[in-house]
């Protein structure tokens, strides 16, 4: 069974690369379940696919310098914008999917943690429309 690590994961927000500043970037899509359960159901519940959502969960190392990861994404703050995450940097392939859309950026939390942690952001971004995996 094959079995892989994560070392060199790829996040782009807004066409911006940012895998240097991320230690996490995770993306969730589901389907929220609608009960059609009925009395022919016979006892037994019945469900089927509703609207589809999803979630970009990202962690940060914080960079404040200009041009870096606060510059790029403080602008970014109430506006919908472009993602793409592939689980390795190297090019988009049947062996590196690129799953891409587009996210709200509904928060921003610049500044976070107790004396002696890193500077980090932790931020959960809510997709706007399809979610998309590629493997061309």
């Amino acid at each position: 069974m094959p079995k892989m690590v994560l070392t060199a994961e790829y996040l782009s927000i807004n066409s911006n690369d940012l895998s240097e500043y991320t230690r996490k970037a995770e993306v969730t899509v589901e389907v929220e379940e609608k009960d059609v359960t009925n009395y022919k159901s016979l006892g037994w519940k019945e469900v089927i696919g509703g609207l589809k959502s999803g979630t970009l969960a990202c962690e940060f190392l914080q960079d404040f310098a200009a041009t870096k990861l606060d510059a790029i994404m403080w602008p970014l703050l109430g506006t919908v914008v472009p993602f793409e995450v592939r689980a390795d940097q190297a090019a988009v392939g049947t062996s590196n999917p690129a799953y891409k859309g587009n996210v709200l950026i509904s928060g921003w939390s610049p500044v976070t943690g107790q004396v002696g942690d890193e500077a980090t952001v932790g931020q959960d971004f809510t997709t706007s429309g399809a979610v998309t995996r590629s493997t061309a």
